[in-house]
């Protein structure tokens, strides 16, 4: 059974009896403050938040995996993280008050990035190289699956565990031959050291057999049940900010940069663009809305999750996500 640390507790208990004037929401975001985190802060700078009745700051993360305990454990009531990561969480803490409620990355950014000057363009490429994986990485996390899906002999590929800050220089310097990443980030990471564009072999893990969903918003449980009207409009605000950012980039990452004024705003631009491009923006969010999810893709996404994941308890996808704090169809992304 899972137990959340009486310090956060206490923190939950004070979202929940928030101001009747404004609910407080502190959002745990997964990674630092760039171009795919501007629609969340757009939401705060166009009101939308506000006009929900909502106090919203957001905190950076260090990785895919990161909301969830934040969450579950009630230091924050909303997140944003892997519901892969998710469903194997609560698998191993049942009951822990935490499910996802709005999909955000229709196709998940789950990549493996390489050199074409160092052999690697295709799966099968990896075997024989050596392959530079965060241990926190959402998308090292989902490789068992690529890699069984590709036939891919795990033997004959050498896991070298490396940081997050030091990923893509050591990819850039030739000291791996390709790196597990979100492909918006490690390929703009990439970019900005120096490595030639068409150097770089971007290997989109949904392009090869893949059917995972992708980041969702996360919400603590007891906090939802307590708070519906929150988290109802907390997800409006959510689709409003990303529906600006998909019509105007630039103007979304200026909200981006009033935050981090290190940004290199044209990168952080491109970054955005290709998440939009790639993850966002589906021919199933185009014809269902953004938000949802296909109830057979999940039942797909499960039983991949299970070829090299044993699951404790039977997978249920209710719990991992629930549609209920979305508007029918989804939110319209035109």
């Amino acid at each position: 059974m899972f137990h959340r640390p009486i310090l956060a507790a206490a923190a939950f208990a004070a979202f929940a009896g928030a101001a009747t004037a404004q609910t407080a929401m502190p959002f745990a975001l997964d990674w630092k403050f760039e171009g795919p985190a501007a629609p969340y802060f757009v939401a705060i700078d166009k009101g939308y938040f506000a006009d929900a009745g909502l106090e919203v700051e957001i905190t950076a993360g260090q990785g895919s995996l990161d909301a969830i305990p934040k969450v579950a454990t009630g230091a924050f009531p909303v997140g944003f993280a892997d519901i892969n990561s998710l469903i194997k969480f609560l698998d191993q803490n049942p009951g822990a008050p935490v499910t996802a409620v709005m999909m955000v990355y229709d196709k998940p950014p789950f990549a493996v990035v390489g050199r074409r000057s160092q052999g690697v363009e295709a799966p099968k490429d990896l075997e024989g190289r050596v392959l530079g994986a965060p241990p926190p990485d959402g998308a090292w996390a989902q490789f068992p699956i690529f890699a069984a899906e590709n036939d891919l002999d795990m033997d004959a590929i050498t896991v070298e565990p490396v940081g997050f800050p030091t990923r893509e220089p050591m990819l850039a310097e030739g000291e791996v031959d390709a790196v597990t990443g979100f492909s918006f980030s490690s390929f703009l990471n990439l970019v900005r050291l120096g490595v030639p564009e068409d150097d770089i072999s971007t290997i989109l893990m949904a392009d090869h057999g893949v059917a995972l969903y992708g980041n969702a918003v996360i919400v603590n449980t007891e906090f939802a049940a307590a708070n519906p009207a929150a988290v109802e409009g907390f997800l409006e605000a959510v689709a409003m900010g990303w529906k600006d950012a998909i019509a105007e980039p630039a103007a979304a990452i200026e909200s981006l940069v009033a935050r981090n004024p290190a940004a290199d705003a044209a990168l952080e631009e491109r970054r955005l663009a290709l998440a939009i491009d790639a993850n966002v923006v589906t021919d199933y969010t185009a014809a269902n809305g953004m938000g949802t999810v296909d109830p057979d893709r999940m039942a797909t996404a499960l039983e991949q999750i299970a070829l090299t994941y044993e699951f404790q308890n039977a997978p249920d996808a209710s719990l991992y996500f629930t549609d209920a704090y979305l508007p029918e169809g989804g939110f319209p992304l035109d």
